[in-house]
């Protein structure tokens, strides 16, 4: 499996990450639902999220909480809403939106289009919460 965040991971494309550690990286989402849109996924090649061991899982979940509270310091929300969905690339991950209603996580809405210079903004906007 060598998915495009295995590319990422490995440092073979960019990205705009905002938070990583040994076993964990998020990103900002290149085609977001919302501003601060991150993607959180573990380093490990996993195709299938529930297929991921119960002690890494747990981790995982860990880390995904503490970028939710570094995206709702950085961006306007009422909170971070949390999916998992596993159909566009095959390698398990967490979206993490910044929403104000159900509407915000409605993935069949057509993606923002930011600039360069727009992600990297909100990329230092989460890396400093």
């Amino acid at each position: 499996m060598d998915s495009v965040f295995s590319k990422i991971i490995r440092r073979e494309i960019p990205a705009y990450i905002v938070a990583e550690d040994d076993d964990f990286i998020a990103f900002l989402d290149i085609h977001p639902l919302k501003v601060g849109h991150t993607l959180v996924v573990p380093k490990k090649e996993v195709e299938y999220f529930f297929d991921i061991d119960d002690d890494y899982l747990r981790s995982y979940i860990v880390f995904a909480k503490s970028v939710a509270i570094k995206i709702k310091k950085a961006i306007p929300c009422s909170r971070v809403g949390m999916s998992v969905l596993g159909f566009d690339i095959p390698h398990a991950h967490i979206h993490l939106v910044p929403i104000n209603s159900t509407e915000d996580m409605n993935f069949s809405r057509e993606p923002l289009s930011l600039s360069d210079n727009e992600m990297r903004e909100i990329q230092e906007r989460i890396i400093k919460s």
